[in-house]
């Protein structure tokens, strides 16, 4: 929880299985969302057909690359410092080429070649294939560039590498991009226009993965429940498709229902969704089958009208108040998570308070809360002053932190003395004699780890509890195992 207040971006460098022909050395870091570290994946996969082993020595490698994150500026700053750590290995290793991937890489293009000396590449989202052209570039003495957005690139045709993998958890990315014009975020901007994988490209990676060992995956995207495959293009061009496009489109409740019965072992989340595109036919889906997870992320921002209608979130105060009256008659035991934003432009006292109102009525499990940061090209970058003082930034922020914790212990506390089925992901953090993963509603839980191993499907019966973490002990193996 408190990485998450706090806004700890974790860069975490990532290895690969090494080829033994391949004579380069690759280190590579990731900042921000679960879609760049999906995205490095890619990326991994594409240098290592041209001749990269992974490292994770930074002073040992040939090519250097972060991947960024634009979504507030102390993401920026992070990468920033990152890059001056480079540049003081740089100088010891001249031979070391500096590339910056990503968000941060798409907003600020060739701004970015003149204000950080030391990168040689500059590529965007959606320009990794273009990866072998802009070495050979780098190679003989010219800074590279490709921030060009695509209308039609999903990566489908590419087979990602598990980086820094525990074997048993996946990303399985499905959309890109996203169109919904949220005045404080820059992803449209960065990631351009929402466009759905081709189904069966998705399910030959499930399957990969299921041959592989791997029990859960986490279909991945902007907005998820947006995905719309009606064979290629926009989501925003659908209403111009043929009468048979339209009549085979495969829906995000389509999708998850194959998933869900094509692997009924595997566990299924996904990640994230936006309220006016949460419709309740994916409700009865994950209802429906037990290997669907009952965990739904559903950000909010805001509990005022007044700034969901500044931030253009398109759904009020109600209408989410009812999305989730119907997703707990539908999933009772159904955990929902929010993203929350403190002090955006114009916010008053009163807006605050009906942003606290609002989570006292939901009672999240967890969440993700920030202060609001200006972002350079958006909406309200350009049109609205940041005028809440960043004082009264914070002590709102922390009101709506210290409330998420008392309702995060409140939902924890729910569980004591229920047994539940969690997938063992790797041992504890706090001692070598237990084990942790998680359950269907993605919360940690902690146990004993007498003969069970990582992998296992293991029932757990929950005996004392943190705000954050389950405690228990495993009284068999379920029957997903």
């Amino acid at each position: 929880m408190e990485k998450e207040i706090d806004e700890k971006l974790q860069g975490q460098s990532l290895v690969l299985e090494h080829k033994a022909e391949n004579t380069k050395k690759l280190y590579i870091e990731s900042y921000g969302c679960a879609m760049n570290f999906s995205d490095s994946e890619i990326v991994a996969s594409i240098l290592t057909k041209e001749g990269y082993n992974t490292t994770q020595i930074l002073e040992e490698a040939d090519l250097v690359l972060v991947n960024t994150c634009s979504i507030r500026d102390k993401a920026e700053q992070t990468v920033r410092k990152r890059l001056e750590k480079y540049n003081a290995v740089k100088r010891i290793n001249p031979g070391m080429k500096v590339g910056v991937l990503g968000c941060m890489a798409e907003r600020l293009k060739t701004q970015f070649l003149e204000e950080e000396k030391i990168v040689d590449m500059v590529v965007g989202p959606d320009a990794y294939k273009d990866l072998p052209y802009l070495l050979k570039e780098v190679e003989e003495g010219r800074d590279a560039i490709n921030v060009i957005l695509s209308k039609e690139e999903t990566y489908g045709d590419i087979s990602p590498v598990r980086l820094m993998s525990n074997g048993v958890t996946a990303f399985v990315s499905i959309t890109r991009g996203c169109d919904n014009m949220c005045t404080f975020c820059v992803v449209p901007f960065t990631r351009g226009r929402e466009r759905s994988r081709e189904p069966q490209s998705i399910m030959v990676e499930i399957q990969n993965l299921w041959d592989n060992g791997f029990k859960e995956i986490t279909l991945l995207g902007q907005n998820v429940d947006s995905y719309l495959w009606y064979g290629g293009g926009l989501k925003k061009d659908f209403d111009k498709a043929s009468e048979m496009q339209i009549a085979t489109a495969v829906t995000f409740e389509h999708l998850l229902e194959m998933v869900a019965v094509a692997f009924p072992k595997m566990r299924i989340r996904f990640s994230t969704s936006n309220p006016q595109d949460m419709h309740e036919e994916v409700m009865h889906v994950i209802a429906k089958y037990p290997n669907i997870c009952n965990h739904i992320h559903l950000p909010v921002q805001s509990g005022s009208d007044r700034i969901l209608a500044a931030m253009n979130r398109l759904h009020t105060r109600e209408e989410y108040m009812k999305l989730i009256d119907t997703i707990k008659s539908i999933i009772p035991d159904a955990c929902i998570t929010q993203d929350m934003i403190a002090g955006f432009p114009t916010e008053t006292e009163e807006d605050h308070q009906d942003t606290l109102s609002l989570m006292e009525y939901v009672k999240y499990s967890f969440g993700y809360m920030y202060a609001y940061s200006e972002r350079p090209g958006t909406l309200a970058g350009r049109k609205m002053e940041d005028d809440v003082l960043e004082e009264t930034k914070m002590r709102r922020l922390q009101e709506i932190v210290d409330l998420q914790r008392i309702h995060s212990g409140f939902r924890t506390q729910e569980f004591l003395g229920k047994t539940v089925e969690v997938l063992v992901e790797k041992p504890s953090k706090k001692s070598a004699n237990d084990l942790s993963g998680r359950n269907s509603q993605s919360i940690v839980v902690v146990f004993p780890k007498e003969h069970y191993k990582i992998g296992d499907f293991v029932n757990v019966k929950i005996t004392n509890c943190t705000s954050g973490t389950l405690i228990g002990e495993a009284v068999g193996y379920s029957e997903m195992q």
